[in-house]
């Protein structure tokens, strides 16, 4: 039979006596608890020994039962105080009893039979009665005593005297179970020991001293069972959905695009909506569609020139050969503060900026939008935006990126594209990949920019863009089925989402 060099230690000096309180083979042993018990476990499995549990209920005194023990009961050190004057006020209470003490006592004496209570001149007289001059000890006491006395009293015991809910009460006692253990070698560990066990060091990792001296001869491997359970362990690690954001930024600079980043996700309606060509009058600038803020209300605009040249484009089309919208566009309206509704308005910043031809570029952003929250909505999101402007760019090229991105990328399995209307792309296209528990999920819209939009902006190359919403993208690749779990606090699914990549 294969025993461990802590099994063959226990064994041995369980087989000094037939049957030891597990404390004391741990302290015979030198061995911790754990592996004390361990190796008990293992013996008995082995049939070589039996371990015998046995479980009581009891009751520990707390803290503030020791104190009580101490100096009296509150409400003994209030009688003695009465007892000597005959008549006190609250404030004389203080004296002898803390804050917290001094709130129930009036209740308690009068409960007891031990003091009247009386108003004296707007103030809280106690008397002593006749009652409180004879008392005498209670079972409370009694049992106050006995608890000081042993610290731990079997429940049925205390249970005699008092009921224990009325000790948790009062904060002196609490309620426990302790078990007792005994350990028992068998027959089969009794005839085991008679033939003699040969007991090794064992060693875990073989070590170049041991080869190197010899040594290896003179000790035994300890052996692993990889099959065995143990406990789960949950190692530290990135919040899932934050860990997918980071390799979607990751594989996009990969692929060579330039991230714009912003530190403020505040924007004036002249970057959210003016600099795409979305004119004033749009549904989509209302309350109902997006957010406004209150206080600043107001921000400021870019450079002139830049303002004129989208002035021009809503109002006539500029120099593109558009009409535009054929409206008087404020620059008061373009000035209004909202938290950003689309990560597009860094591409129109970008784009203003100025930007490589042919290049690329992206950018991970945090949006708003009132909507009604539900498995597959938020009003609160991340967005993944983009562009790329180049020569020769086509509406196929678009496509592919978008199919790329959402089966590579996101893990998508189907994915299809539905003709869309975006006030700054032309043409357009909406973008749905079909998840196993909701079907056909709506994601991203995009399209090819409107030159009313690139050229006020500084630009004349095709340039293709789009816009994604990560969060649902995550869904997939997370395997969810209800958006909200990206943001949760359920430790369960944070331990144990699946790691992406």
């Amino acid at each position: 039979m294969e025993l461990s060099y802590q099994e063959k230690l226990t064994l041995i000096k369980l087989g000094e006596t037939k049957r030891v309180k597990f404390e004391e083979l741990v302290e015979r042993t030198g061995l911790d608890q754990v592996a004390v018990m361990r190796s008990v476990l293992g013996l008995q499995a082995k049939g070589l020994a039996k371990l015998h549990e046995r479980s009581e209920k009891v009751v520990k005194i707390t803290e503030t039962g020791r104190r009580y023990a101490q100096i009296g009961l509150p409400e003994w050190r209030a009688l003695k105080l009465l007892r000597e004057r005959g008549k006190v006020t609250l404030d004389d209470l203080k004296e002898v009893l803390s804050e917290d003490e001094l709130k129930p006592i009036v209740g308690l004496l009068r409960r007891e039979g031990w003091a009247s209570v009386r108003k004296e001149e707007g103030k809280l007289i106690l008397e002593i009665t006749d009652k409180g001059r004879e008392a005498g000890e209670r079972v409370i006491d009694r049992a106050l005593k006995l608890l000081a006395e042993k610290e731990t009293v079997p429940l049925s015991e205390i249970e005699k005297l008092i009921p224990v809910k009325e000790l948790k009460r009062r904060k002196i006692a609490e309620e426990d179970t302790v078990t007792e253990r005994e350990v028992e070698i068998t027959p089969a560990g009794e005839e085991l020991m008679k033939k003699g066990i040969e007991l090794k060091r064992e060693v875990s990792v073989l070590t170049p001293e041991l080869i190197k001296s010899g040594k290896w001869k003179e000790v035994e491997f300890r052996k692993f069972d990889i099959k065995a359970p143990v406990r789960r362990f949950y190692p530290g690690k990135k919040q899932p959905y934050r860990a997918f954001l980071d390799k979607i930024r990751r594989r996009l600079i990969e692929m060579g695009f330039i991230e714009m980043v912003s530190e403020s996700m505040i924007e004036t309606q002249f970057w959210n909506f003016d600099a795409l060509f979305q004119p004033q009058n749009h549904p989509a600038r209302e309350w109902t569609d997006t957010y406004q803020l209150r206080y600043p209300k107001s921000g400021y605009l870019p450079v002139e020139e830049l303002v004129a040249r989208v002035k021009a484009a809503h109002e006539h089309g500029g120099d593109t050969g558009s009409r535009g919208w054929g409206y008087v566009w404020s620059p008061e309206r373009a000035m209004l503060l909202m938290p950003r509704a689309h990560g597009t308005a860094l591409s129109g910043r970008q784009l203003a900026k100025g930007v490589e031809i042919p290049g690329k570029y992206f950018t991970i952003q945090r949006v708003f939008r009132p909507d009604v929250l539900d498995r597959t909505h938020l009003i609160e999101f991340n967005q993944v935006d983009g562009f790329v402007v180049g020569e020769d760019l086509t509406f196929r090229h678009l496509l592919g990126i978008l199919k790329r991105f959402a089966v590579e990328i996101a893990g998508a399995k189907k994915v299809k594209f539905l003709p869309d209307y975006y006030p700054f792309t032309e043409p357009s296209v909406q973008m749905s990949a079909y998840h196993p528990e909701l079907g056909w999920v709506e994601f991203g819209g995009a399209g090819i920019f409107r030159e009313e939009m690139t050229k006020a902006l500084g630009i004349d190359a095709p340039v293709i863009a789009w816009g994604i919403g990560i969060d649902r993208l995550a869904m997939f690749k997370l395997g969810i089925d209800d958006i909200r779990y990206l943001f949760s606090y359920d430790l369960r699914w944070l331990r144990e989402a699946r790691l992406v990549w």
